[in-house]
């Protein structure tokens, strides 16, 4: 443990894991930090083995079917939609990729003027959570009840009385040129060379509903892996790794 506590980990100490710990992620950001996580869970003694999926869409499943043990690719809601169908459970926060606004016309929100319009989403998902940050803003308000399923009829208040456009994700980019400005979430926007922490003019906060989750299943939650993984997750070296490769444009919420 001697090495583990030079790098700062503030971990359990060290057992013998009786095998090694799989988990599921996506290409890229998810990936990439789940490698520094399995760098330093070793130091602990908790052995990881890091299995990319290119469809997140398998992931949950395999979980549930043991095929690995513990998952981090997907946001709150989505976590909550598929946490009881395959009984898994979540064992805290990882990054929050965030939705953003962004702008050719405008330097900053208070440039906003009143009957702009704005594009957002037009799936359900990415709709609510736009209309989420909007009225974190201070641009929108809805009723209480639409949560985080908002539709465009559960507006209550619109202060500037905005043209709210719903665009297809794929289309946002381009209409840039037409609207004062785009909602568009992470993965969009990184197809079009956009980052939030850079190019935005609002940014969504690390503590967003949709932060993603680390899971297990749910009859693994007090496994004794369980916690130096989360630990090994929210360290210190992983906090300064995902603060200095992407500059604020993943977001921690630990």
């Amino acid at each position: 443990m001697l090495a583990a506590s030079l790098l700062g980990i503030v971990v359990p100490h060290a057992y013998a894991a009786p095998n090694v710990i799989r988990v599921g992620v996506t290409p890229g950001t998810h990936a990439e930090i789940m490698e520094q996580v399995r760098r330093l869970a070793l130091t602990g003694g908790l052995k990881l083995e890091v299995v990319v999926f290119d469809d997140k869409n398998r992931i949950d499943a395999a979980l549930a079917a043991g095929k690995i043990d513990a998952a981090s690719f997907e946001d709150g809601p989505g976590f909550e939609a598929q946490r009881r169908r395959y009984a898994l459970a979540g064992i805290g926060s990882t990054v929050t990729l965030p939705m953003a606004l962004y702008s050719r016309k405008l330097k900053t929100l208070t440039q906003l003027q009143r009957g702009a319009t704005i594009a957002i989403p037009a799936d359900a998902a990415g709709t609510a959570r736009a209309l989420v940050l909007l009225q974190n803003f201070t641009l929108l308000t809805f009723s209480d009840r639409a949560g985080l399923h908002a539709t465009l009829a559960d507006i209550t208040g619109n202060r500037l009385h905005l043209n709210i456009r719903q665009v297809p994700r794929s289309q946002l980019f381009a209409a840039l040129e037409q609207v004062a400005f785009a909602v568009i979430d992470s993965a969009d926007a990184a197809k079009a060379g956009l980052y939030p922490a850079r190019d935005s003019i609002g940014i969504e906060d690390a503590r967003s509903p949709w932060q993603n989750v680390l899971a297990v299943r749910a009859g693994d939650r007090n496994e004794p892996w369980v916690a130096p993984l989360l630990a090994a997750y929210h360290s210190e070296p992983v906090a300064k790794f995902i603060l200095e490769r992407y500059q604020d444009s993943v977001r921690r919420p630990w």
